[in-house]
Parts: C-alpha cells; structure tokens; sequence
C-alpha cells in the first residue's frame, strides 16, 4: 500500500473557502441594531439553495466526536440539490475537507483543501460542493444542519477513494 497524500489545514477564513460556501458569522459583514438595541443582526450570511421544489427544510442536530490526527480522508459527499449549513452549538474547533468537482462531476481529490473552524464558525456548503462529514476536533461537537431533503437518493451521494487522504492540523 502506498504512502497516502498529505493535505494541511489551514485557518478558516471567508476568502479561502468561497469556492466552496459560505462562512457563517457574526461580524463578517455590517449588521443592525435589533431588539431594542439588545442585539446586532446580520443578514443574508449565507447562500442558501435547492432547485427541488418536492424536497423541504430539514434543520437536524448532529452530535460529534472528536477524531485523532493526522485525520485520514476515504470518502467525500455532496448534495446536488440543495446547500448544506452546518452551525456550531457546542464546539472549540472542527476540520473541513472539501473539493471541487472534476470533469466527469465526482470530487477532484488532487484539489482537496481543509480548513480549522474556530469557535463562533459555521459553514454553508453550496450546492453540489464536495465536502467530508462534519469532523470534531478535541472535544465533542454539536451542530445544527440545515439542508433542503426529500428522503430520495439524491439528497446525498457519497464517493470513497481507492486511495486514503491525510490531513494535518497544526495545533
């Protein structure tokens, strides 16, 4: 068996992971007062998206646990359809793996990046973006999931790799 390629992670930042989503947090763009100036909201932060008018929102709760480094990548999934958010609840840090697509629409894997989420991050996948499941660093992590499904084969599609990726984090 061959050696597996290594990917670094790097910080999470709106720039980098543009080709991919969105970002989600307070702060990036100007806000407004809200609740009686208790509170600043922050519209429109993320692209939300699906073009199947049958499939509905689904806000899930995932709960994660934390896996070790280096962190090996097999598989990648994506979501054709609609956009997928994944929001922090309870988390310190968690990875992001994600990909274009190649030609032939699968995951580009020569191109895959990875991405530490800090703490008041979220993420927003567009649609059709190859990603990894939610990966939990150092400590269980509990996320709110939002994506539009139908409970048909098209809500997510899920490829492995013959050959495993490993993504390092620096600490």
């Amino acid at each position: 068996m061959s050696t597996p390629r290594i990917i670094r992670a790097r910080p999470l930042t709106p720039d980098a992971f543009a080709p991919y989503g969105d970002v989600v947090s307070a702060g990036l763009k100007s806000g407004t007062s809200a609740n009686q100036g208790t509170a600043v909201r922050f519209d429109w932060s993320a692209r939300l998206q699906s073009d199947r008018p049958g499939a509905k929102p689904n806000l899930a709760v995932f709960r994660s646990v934390p896996q070790p480094l280096p962190f090996t990548v097999k598989l990648l999934e994506h979501h054709p359809h609609s956009s997928q958010a994944f929001l922090p609840m309870v988390c310190a840090r968690f990875l992001v793996c994600v990909a274009p697509a190649d030609a032939s629409g699968g995951p580009d894997v020569e191109r895959l990046a990875a991405f530490v989420c800090g703490p008041g991050q979220g993420v927003n996948y567009h649609r059709g973006v190859w990603h990894h499941p939610i990966i939990a660093l150092e400590a269980p992590a509990e996320f709110a999931m939002l994506a539009w499904e139908d409970g048909g084969a098209g809500d997510c599609v899920v490829r492995q790799f013959p050959e495993p990726l490993r993504v390092l984090v620096e600490v």
